[in-house]
């Protein structure tokens, strides 16, 4: 049952696992502000780390499979009315769904922006393959749009700086490395080690001006070429978009069938331009593999690995673009290119995204209905996305001031639109 329904008027949030860094800490000082009641549970150091109010912060030091029981617990002894979390595929989130749902709580879920990267996804309940959005369509988005009052809102001026993402990540796993001994029965959500992870992180954040300087000479390599080329948009092979959302275990196996698909289908005078994750750490040896699978299919001199960086310099001039759901196909769409996905997305819409084989789509790809997508986009823009990021100081203060409103609101941010109930929601304001 609501906590409207229940007559209550106190809101009690319970926070799970964030975003690597402050922003948690940030929005349930915001939100205890309003008079809300608000409790964090922790699963490791990292997650202590960031939450700097030590009386409202409860350890969970017990075994994973003890964590059900103690959710349900804490909803029925401090009256839970909301959970908040990152992500919902990891098992304590996917378990809290669950719990909530049969407890009548409302589940508030971060994401990274399906607009990236002026924009954080905010939703009930569910994200990315679980959102409200994949059982929405285009035309019902274009009714709700045309009945609604509220204005779009417009771009932020600054968005989360990639630094900043990876030095919070390097700092959270360095807490899990070596401070860690309260929670011994801590299990992570990936299969890699803590070390190997942190490592990892530490080796990206050192070498950032060596890799701006390979990718500079990749794109630069790329666009002074006048061969028409596609793109392969990689991503995070652990990130739960693939994980969850996907037939795919990993980046080389979606690489495997995409040189299959341009070897057997792409013009002899097009070029494919595998494009690395910004945030790729390397857990896979991806160039290699790329140039081995390149070679067995004789189009060795036809295919470019890109590492990292920005996207729009080489969206502007390419052909069509693959991935598997990658929020990089939404700057693809934007731009009216021809895009084919692989898993299961909140833009994975009939007239903008491509059914075609792989093969006849590089040999010659359909493009995307330009309007169909601007509507689904503004329909985003009026609901999930909100201006800001979880990184940045300033990112940070900008997500807070729209985001707080959003969540005492009793409608979620679909509803809002849908429902044509937009007024009861305030409107967001930018950071000058």
């Amino acid at each position: 049952m609501s906590p409207e329904a229940k007559g209550l008027n106190r809101r009690v949030f319970l926070f799970l696992q964030g975003p690597h860094g402050p922003f948690f800490n940030g929005l349930g000082r915001m939100l205890r502000s309003t008079g809300a009641e608000v409790w964090r549970v922790g699963f490791n150091a990292g997650d202590q780390a960031f939450w700097f109010d030590k009386a409202s912060y409860i350890p969970f030091l017990d075994t994973p499979e003890l964590w059900p029981d103690r959710l349900s617990e804490l909803i029925a002894d401090r009256e839970i009315t909301d959970i908040v979390l990152y992500g919902d595929t990891r098992p304590i989130h996917a378990s809290a769904v669950k719990i909530a749902q049969a407890n009548g709580v409302t589940v508030h879920v971060f994401e990274e922006g399906y607009l990236r990267p002026w924009w954080v996804t905010y939703e009930r309940f569910g994200s990315n393959g679980n959102s409200r959005l994949m059982s929405l369509g285009v035309d019902q988005m274009r009714h709700a749009l045309n009945q609604s009052t509220a204005q779009t809102p417009p771009p932020p001026s600054h968005w989360g700086d990639m630094r900043q993402h990876i030095f919070y990540g390097a700092l959270y796993h360095w807490f899990v490395l070596f401070r860690n001994r309260r929670y011994r029965n801590f299990r992570r959500h990936r299969d890699l080690p803590v070390s190997k992870e942190f490592s990892l992180y530490f080796k990206r954040l050192a070498l950032m001006s060596f890799h701006r300087l390979q990718r500079r000479w990749a794109t630069a390599r790329v666009l002074g070429s006048s061969h028409p080329y596609h793109l392969a948009l990689l991503q995070l092979g652990h990130d739960s978009s693939v994980q969850s959302h996907s037939d795919y275990s990993c980046m080389s196996d979606f690489l495997a069938d995409v040189i299959r698909g341009f070897a057997n289908g792409a013009p002899a005078h097009h070029r494919l331009v595998v494009k690395e994750h910004p945030l790729e750490n390397h857990r896979e040896p991806l160039r290699h593999r790329v140039y081995a699978l390149a070679q067995a299919h004789g189009i060795a001199d036809r295919v470019h690995y890109v590492p990292g960086g920005k996207l729009a310099k080489l969206l502007d001039g390419a052909s069509s673009a693959v991935t598997i759901n990658s929020t990089a196909g939404q700057q693809v769409l934007w731009r009216g290119i021809p895009l084919r996905i692989f898993g299961k997305s909140v833009y994975d819409k009939p007239e903008f995204v491509s059914r075609q084989p792989l093969a006849a789509f590089f040999a010659g790809p359909m493009p995307p209905d330009q309007d169909a997508y601007q509507t689904y986009r503004r329909f985003l823009l009026k609901t999930s996305q909100v201006p800001g990021g979880f990184y940045s100081r300033r990112g940070r203060r900008q997500l807070l001031r729209g985001v707080a409103d959003m969540m005492l609101n009793a409608a979620d941010p679909y509803q809002s639109v849908l429902s044509h109930k937009e007024a009861q929601t305030p409107q967001l304001k930018l950071v000058e």
